[in-house]
């Protein structure tokens, strides 16, 4: 089985992140680290190695030169090698680019079985890459799954409104995973050391037939961007016998009740 991990480098989760004037998000005032969501993707394509020797991890990145970083701790990991596609023509590049462009490279990369994601980046939060390599692959997809199992088909539950629902799908397949997966393993020493000998193929638009003009293709624009207004302090009771109808008062006039 052949398994590729759609892998993120982005600005540290716990640091402030801010914009630059075109929309994009400020990449140099803070650490850049795997997204811990395309970590736990990570995971379980390896659970999946743990029980089955011969399948192959490939993880794929789509990023600056600072993400071979990434793709590198990746492999230190335990994935069998990766993919970086870098082109300047990409910076900026909004869900549509983005998710031919992986599309592509999945392509480029052949035969394979499982393309695991995160729901949804932690720098960007639109959740729809997925969905939309799924559909320029012409493979089912199944979504925000809390647990999967890969045989010769993958099957998962999905939360809903009332509980939950088990979905399966035939493989080849596209799959994301919530936070819900388990946490990644730690690089070992053995794991570090082997990474520095792993490939990486390092890949532009050209070497994966795209014009980078995108010719037909629309993309969206940031026009504008403004900064997230100060928190205003809460609302204070003072409990003197009567704070539970205070409290019933706020929430009513708030809209809450």
């Amino acid at each position: 089985m052949k398994i590729v991990v759609l892998i993120k480098q982005v600005p540290d989760t716990y640091g402030e992140r801010t914009l630059l004037a075109d929309g994009r998000v400020d990449r140099e005032q803070s650490d850049a680290v795997i997204d811990e969501i395309s970590e736990r993707a990570i995971e379980v394509a390896l659970q999946r190695k743990d029980v089955d020797k011969t399948t192959e991890v490939i993880v794929l990145s789509m990023g600056p030169e600072s993400a071979t970083a990434s793709v590198r701790k990746a492999l230190s990991m335990g994935a069998d090698s990766g993919v970086h596609v870098l082109d300047d023509e990409l910076v900026g590049a909004d869900a549509v680019r983005s998710a031919l462009v992986i599309a592509r490279a999945v392509e480029r990369v052949g035969g394979v079985d499982l393309v695991l994601a995160g729901d949804a980046s932690t720098d960007g939060r639109g959740g729809v890459i997925p969905a939309m390599v799924a559909e320029h692959l012409g493979l089912s997809y199944l979504a925000s799954l809390n647990g999967l199992q890969v045989g010769n088909e993958v099957t998962g539950t999905q939360a809903t409104e009332s509980g939950t629902r088990d979905v399966r799908a035939t493989l080849p397949a596209v799959v994301s995973i919530t936070e819900s997966a388990d946490e990644a393993r730690f690089p070992g020493f053995k794991g570090i050391m082997s990474a520095k000998r792993k490939k990486i193929d390092v890949v532009s638009l050209s070497d994966l037939g795209i014009d980078p003009s995108f010719p037909g293709l629309a993309r969206s624009i940031v026009l504008s961007t403004a900064a997230r207004p100060a928190r205003k302090a809460g609302t204070k009771f003072h409990d003197e016998g009567d704070g539970a109808d205070k409290l019933i008062d706020f929430l009513v006039a708030e809209r809450l009740l």
